[in-house]
């Protein structure tokens, strides 16, 4: 049996109730915003997917435990070690988007087994857009197989970035920096949207520097199973180190050296 034949059901449940609850309160008059203690947005809505999520998966017969950036979920910094799968979830990503009325956020699910993501998505009921990949099975938006470019040269590139959160690090933004610097054209995003960018080869290379492992989970898989690479600053295919560098693959060692 395969991870899509397993998990699919379940996640797209989940992927599905979340659009309407998202798209409830996206633009709504009673969309109510407040910070928590690291400064980062919150919203009822965030609440409100991440609670009906647990419910489905306690209801949907598999052995699942769970991670979600709302309400915990045993040690967020490293994979599971209780044996079991796990889903990971971030039930609104890009809250401070979504608080806003943009609509380039988004839910993301992953489940991870045996340290390893096995089956991840993402839906953004905003950008009506939704995509998913199973491992071994292909990467997917609104159902339609997609791939990554075939741009050979970070000159040549289209790429995507992000800064580095509320700490405003110096050196870091200079790091990051030489990315764009180096590349053809460039954006500033960050968030989970860039890397399905890079999945579906509209852009060539995405990076996120100061991520959780919610914020990362779908991502890789997505963007692995559609022919490119993602990982970490050292080439480490992982979401607990904060950092996310996905590309197309061919100019995947040059992004990482620019940024060493």
């Amino acid at each position: 049996m395969g991870y899509g034949e397993t998990y699919g059901a379940l996640l797209e449940a989940i992927a599905e109730q979340a659009d309407s609850i998202a798209m409830r309160y996206f633009r709504a008059e009673e969309l109510r915003t407040e910070r928590k203690g690291d400064g980062t947005a919150v919203t009822q809505a965030d609440r409100a997917v991440e609670e009906m999520a647990r419910a489905k998966v306690a209801t949907g017969g598999l052995a699942l435990d769970v991670l979600g950036e709302e309400m915990g979920g045993g040690d967020w910094h490293a994979a599971s070690k209780s044996g079991r799968a796990r889903m990971i979830i971030d039930p609104i990503d890009g809250t401070e988007e979504f608080s806003r009325g943009i609509p380039t956020f988004g839910t993301l699910l992953g489940i991870e087994l045996n340290g390893e993501i096995v089956a991840g998505i993402a839906s953004a009921p905003g950008l009506g857009s939704r995509w998913w990949a199973y491992r071994g099975e292909g990467a997917y938006r609104n159902g339609k197989r997609i791939h990554v470019s075939q741009v050979g040269k970070l000159s040549e590139a289209m790429i995507f970035t992000t800064g580095t959160g509320p700490s405003k690090n110096r050196e870091i933004i200079e790091r990051i920096r030489r990315l764009p610097d180096a590349s053809r054209n460039s954006r500033a995003f960050g968030g989970y949207w860039q890397h399905m960018l890079v999945a579906e080869g509209a852009i060539d290379a995405a990076l996120d520097w100061t991520s959780k492992p919610w914020d990362l989970a779908p991502l890789g898989i997505i963007v692995e199973e559609a022919g490119g690479r993602s990982t970490n600053l050292r080439g480490e295919r992982t979401i607990y180190s904060g950092q996310l560098v996905s590309t197309n693959g061919k100019i995947h060692d040059e992004v990482l050296k620019i940024l060493e």
